[in-house]
């Protein structure tokens, strides 16, 4: 326990410093975005784990959920390839507990976007079209399809998502989720410098 703890302590200095390096222009003591606090959502998350590992016996995660999700799409279009396939043999595609939380986090978020004065209808963000224009949506969905694949498949080779690990596992002192934390950090950073400095 006193390792892990310790390596808790030593990959949060470590976060702090690519975190501070990469500044676009943005004050986060001084943002004006959101009328949600993100100290009272974040302390709210904390909660919501402690409620869930208590009452439901579960950690929060959401990555099985795209699995879940593809399993009825494949079920729907292509029964008999779906029911072949191993992975949803052991796993049959039901309306269990994270479709159930996942569902409500979408309708949730919605519900503090539009309550927040953050509900926008546009297809481009401002800060991608200061920076590839009006005209890239095509790229944006191609960009946005190609992170969401890495993305599910880096969740599912690490074992959980930025759920499972950022909050659930980080809040247990799960050395292995501070690791994939600090990867996670890294891996954005790196990514944003990339598309808003670079390319």
């Amino acid at each position: 326990m006193k390792v892990t703890f310790r390596i808790s302590l030593v990959l949060m200095v470590l976060l702090r410093a690519p975190a501070g390096a990469a500044d676009f222009g943005v004050n986060a003591t001084n943002y004006d975005g959101g009328a949600w606090s993100p100290y009272v959502v974040g302390a709210g998350i904390g909660v919501l784990s402690w409620l869930t590992f208590y009452f439901a016996d579960k950690m929060i995660g959401v990555s099985s959920f795209y699995a879940t999700l593809a399993g009825f799409i494949g079920k729907l279009f292509a029964r008999r390839h779906t029911e072949s396939l191993p992975y949803f043999q052991n796993h049959q595609p039901t309306a269990d507990w994270a479709f159930i939380f996942v569902t409500c986090t979408i309708i949730g978020g919605f519900i503090a976007a539009w309550t927040g004065g953050e509900f926008r209808n546009e297809w481009l963000h401002p800060m991608w079209r200061d920076r590839f224009g009006e005209n890239s949506l095509a790229l944006r969905m191609v960009v946005g399809f190609v992170g969401g694949v890495f993305m599910a498949f880096g969740a599912r080779l690490a074992g959980g998502c930025t759920s499972g690990h950022g909050i659930s596992g980080t809040l247990q002192l799960n050395a292995g989720s501070w690791l994939t934390v600090a990867c996670m950090f890294l891996g954005g950073i790196g990514t944003a410098m990339l598309l808003y400095t670079v390319l």
